[in-house]
């Protein structure tokens, strides 16, 4: 039997969830995931301007948010954010980087940064492509 819901209770997700954290550990090792932030401002809610979000985890960095206003676009920052994330990651004994964007500016933007497209997803929204991007963090 299936159930398909766009409200699924929390305890499934939380089953679902930790039986595959269980497996992935069992099969590779744990993966020693740590939250990771870089904020803007400060490390209150209504102290942050911007910033980033995401995670270490199996030697990787994974950027899930990086988002700045206006005011402060244009000015090196999410180059900066990048790079103090990717230093901490280094700390955690990460080995590489990876985020994933559908705009095009923010894509220049990391590949700025020396981020290399590995994937694409055409149409993601319509009339743009996701691209997934990556980075090593070792020293060349």
């Amino acid at each position: 039997m299936f159930v398909v819901t766009d409200t699924p209770p929390p305890e499934a997700l939380e089953t679902i969830g930790n039986s595959l954290n269980a497996f992935n550990t069992a099969d590779v090792g744990p993966s020693q995931r740590r939250p990771l932030a870089v904020l803007v401002g400060g490390p209150e809610a209504n102290g942050a301007r911007g910033g980033l979000n995401g995670y270490t985890g199996r030697g990787w960095l994974f950027v899930q948010w990086l988002w700045l206003p206006e005011d402060l676009r244009g000015q090196g920052l999410a180059g900066k954010l990048l790079q103090a994330a990717e230093d901490e990651a280094q700390k955690r004994g990460c080995h590489g980087a990876y985020i994933d964007t559908f705009n095009p500016q923010a894509r220049r933007a990391y590949e700025r940064q020396g981020y290399e497209a590995f994937g694409e997803l055409p149409d993601y929204p319509v009339g743009r492509t996701r691209v997934f991007l990556k980075k090593s963090l070792v020293a060349r």
